[in-house]
């Protein structure tokens, strides 16, 4: 069995990644079947090619500068003996490289432009020594829910942008974004965009200045890591929960 991997990091949310690479597919001439497919996760493919078998599997993983893809490729020829490797090595491998590459090409360019149509989530774990600032919802569905505080992206917008405007507009306060914590994808559509294709992304933040007030919420309070599960959450924000505990833990 022959092998290659590739990595390929796109400037598009989890969701947007991962549909846009499946529109597109794979680079191989021959059909290959779905054997396993969880969205914004991983998914697997698999199929005959002449005497030989593909299978590539891609996973999806995210970072502050968007999503990334690794990719595997594994293949036999079919062929016996020596004439097995000797295939791969002349022939097989050079023409994988130059499809995949191709192909990683114009897949992160189309994701990039699906990313601009997507209406993006970004929250702020404000820390303040081994405490998050938490916020609880005021009003509509999500009345009485605590949430970690944020906002939409503006269109021409960053991410950390954003974080920044709208700790200022719902708590007044400045804060400077530290490390990158998670993202979840949305169900549903957020300001009007496709269902199901945004996410929220979480960033640590420390205060910049200011004393945080409740604008928007109908309260705040800090928060310690052994509290955090006894609050009655959004159900986007729960699953970051884990990446905020360990943070506090460890400053």
């Amino acid at each position: 069995m022959f092998q290659l991997r590739f990595t390929t990091l796109v400037e598009a949310p989890l969701t947007v990644a991962f549909d846009v690479a499946r529109t597109l597919g794979r680079p191989w001439r021959s059909p290959l079947r779905e054997v396993v497919s969880v969205r914004a996760d991983r998914d697997v493919y698999a199929g005959r090619v002449g005497r030989g078998w593909v299978t590539h599997s891609r996973r999806f993983s995210a970072t502050g500068a968007g999503t990334l893809v690794d990719e595997q490729v594994d293949w036999e020829t079919g062929l016996p003996g020596v004439l097995d490797g000797l295939v791969d090595q002349v022939v097989l491998r050079r023409r994988v490289v130059r499809a995949m590459q191709a192909h990683l090409d114009a897949y992160a360019a189309a994701a990039a432009r699906g990313a601009l149509d997507v209406v993006q989530v970004v929250g702020a774990a404000v820390v303040d020594g081994r405490r998050v600032l938490v916020a609880q919802r005021s009003g509509g569905p999500y009345d009485g829910l605590w949430e970690f505080p944020g906002g939409k992206v503006e269109p021409g917008e960053s991410d950390l942008s954003a974080l920044v405007r709208e700790c200022r507009e719902e708590l007044g306060v400045g804060v400077v974004p530290q490390a990158f914590l998670g993202e979840v994808p949305l169900d549903g559509s957020v300001a009007g965009g496709a269902s199901g294709t945004s996410t929220l992304r979480v960033w640590w933040a420390t205060l910049a200045d200011g004393a945080p007030r409740a604008h928007e919420h109908a309260a705040l309070r800090w928060a310690r890591a052994d509290e955090l599960a006894g609050l009655d959450w959004i159900a986007a924000d729960r699953p970051l929960l884990p990446a905020v505990r360990t943070l506090l833990a460890r400053l």
